[in-house]
């Protein structure tokens, strides 16, 4: 299957999950699936953001992996898809650990109706 198909069909919540589960990595599932609650977003929602927050924000080192990891594979769709998930879990996982150093949060001060800021 080619990379962009699979990127329009995360938009897809059934077929955001059948590829997730092709990916045949159960602790990356636990780890999307852990994301997208803290964001009360579907999985088809967060693995979707996860690929234009790598897109938008990704540094040129993030990109060099990437392609370096895409020259070693046999499998590129499902290794560029697994690393741009990986890369924005370690991102988030990153700023809530200094947001949670200076005592704050990464909500960026609404609450949404998940907390209160005093």
């Amino acid at each position: 299957m080619l990379l962009g198909n699979i990127f329009t069909e995360l938009k897809n919540e059934k077929a955001a999950a059948d590829v997730l589960l092709s990916l045949g990595d159960i602790v990356l599932i636990a780890c999307v699936d852990a994301a997208r609650k803290a964001h009360d977003e579907s999985v088809g929602e967060y693995a979707s953001g996860a690929v234009q927050r790598f897109a938008r924000l990704a540094s040129d080192e993030d990109w060099l992996r990437l392609m370096t990891a895409l020259e070693r594979t046999e499998q590129p769709a499902a290794t560029c898809l697994s690393l741009m998930l990986r890369w924005s879990i370690a991102r988030e996982e990153a700023a809530a650990h200094d947001a949670a150093a200076k005592g704050s949060c990464t909500c960026g001060g609404s609450n949404a109706g998940r907390h209160v800021h005093t």
